[in-house]
């Protein structure tokens, strides 16, 4: 134990990123490894909403639409977005749902591509992916194939002519595996098919190079690694190249080319922003903008490089404190292929994140019986990981928890 702690000082001292923790309020007593679910309040918040509520709703009502530039925030923030993800100007835009955005990706991808049968997913896949594939394909005409990241290759080899698109996450929601981005995409690419990707679980937790890639549509959650508040709006990119020729399944009005003239017909908006469809959320809007500010000076290298210290340290410190009590880490050792998160594997998953959470830390479980511990560069300490696995050891060892407590209908 000593080790480990020296060892945890010594990372802390030579972190870079140290001081970005100054950025978020972070609740006195508490460690928490749930930002993957949903990030911690970012100090630039706050001041924000008492702005948009008192001065901007309040005060200038509707005027600031045009005098605080609400009407151009989903265009403003999407750039915001997209230079955390490798995107251009102009490619992103910020409202709706992650599940919306999904559908819009998924329909505008299908429709690319109208002469091919098949979209392929991860069987893996966050259940809404999974649910959204099988509807747009009901309402697209398409067939539905279920393929794992590590046998797609052979299976775009065989059944590639027919293949829409392939719709993947980089990171593995319960495992924290990486998978290869640049590699499937290729694959896909290679058959004449589209690549949609899901960021969720990415953005804002590493370097993603979408322009780079050539990724053709992606989405991802504003409240996750983002922190822009429950229930933040997604974003959806789209490749400039497809802007001329991609049609968006649902024509709102914001998304017309002019909008306000009340036209009978629907006629797109130019590139991204046809991707518009209502009114947008101005208040959790600029919520999300104004917790991207955390980012100001951050390099995204520094960021992964900090993630993969803190998760190669708690797998340190699973291998001591946990493993012989039990657990199984089931997230990957090789740096190569680990995301920002640790999960481990005991038939007591829920009733031990149950006990943590009364002792201050906070992190989550996925059924059936994995506990998964999300890491945050720009807040989370080594210092952090070493209590939270000794908390846990603690608790295993005087089994001062209960193994099979009442379960919600839910974990978020």
């Amino acid at each position: 134990m000593t080790e480990l702690a020296e060892l945890a000082d010594q990372l802390d001292a030579a972190d870079p990123l140290a001081h970005v923790r100054d950025r978020f309020l972070l609740p006195e007593g508490v460690i928490y490894l749930d930002g993957n679910s949903l990030g911690p309040l970012p100090a630039a918040v706050p001041p924000v909403l008492e702005d948009v509520v008192h001065r901007q709703w309040g005060t200038d009502l509707i005027r600031s639409w045009n005098d605080n530039d609400w009407w151009e925030s989903p265009l403003r923030v999407g750039d915001a977005v997209g230079a955390l993800i490798g995107a251009a100007p102009g490619q992103v835009v910020a409202g709706d749902s992650t599940s919306v955005q999904l559908f819009t990706a998924l329909s505008a991808a299908c429709d690319l591509r109208p002469d091919r049968s098949l979209l392929v997913t991860d069987p893996e896949h966050f259940p809404t992916d999974r649910y959204l594939a099988d509807s747009v394909a009901r309402l697209h005409g398409r067939e539905v194939r279920r393929v794992a990241p590590a046998d797609l290759p052979d299976f775009l080899a065989s059944h590639g002519d027919r293949v829409a698109a392939i719709s993947y996450s980089p990171v593995d929601f319960r495992t924290g595996e990486l998978h290869d981005m640049a590699a499937l995409t290729s694959a896909a690419h290679e058959v004449g098919a589209l690549a949609v990707w899901d960021l969720c679980h990415a953005a804002g937790a590493m370097p993603v190079h979408l322009d780079d890639l050539g990724v053709d549509f992606a989405v991802g959650c504003g409240y996750k690694f983002l922190s822009g508040g429950p229930g933040a709006p997604a974003f959806l990119y789209a490749a400039a190249r497809h802007h001329d020729s991609w049609r968006t399944p649902l024509h709102g009005w914001t998304g017309h080319a002019e909008p306000f003239g009340l036209a009978a017909d629907y006629v797109p908006a130019p590139g991204i922003a046809r991707a518009r469809i209502g009114t947008p959320p101005i208040l959790s809007l600029l919520a999300l903008e104004a917790a991207l500010s955390a980012f100001d000076g951050v390099d995204l290298a520094q960021v992964r490089a900090k993630s993969l210290s803190l998760t190669g340290f708690f797998l340190r410190c699973a291998e001591d404190l946990l493993a012989p009590e039990g657990f199984e880490p089931i997230t990957p050792t090789n740096p190569d292929i680990r995301a920002s998160q640790v999960s481990l594997r005991h038939p007591h998953a829920y009733g031990l994140i149950q006990a943590l959470a009364t002792q201050g830390v906070i992190a989550d479980m996925r059924a059936p019986d994995v506990l998964r511990f999300g890491v945050n560069a720009l807040y989370t300490s080594h210092q952090d990981v070493l209590a939270a696995t000794t908390h846990l050891h603690r608790t295993i060892t005087t089994s001062d928890y209960d193994p099979t407590p009442n379960r919600p209908g839910a974990v978020t």
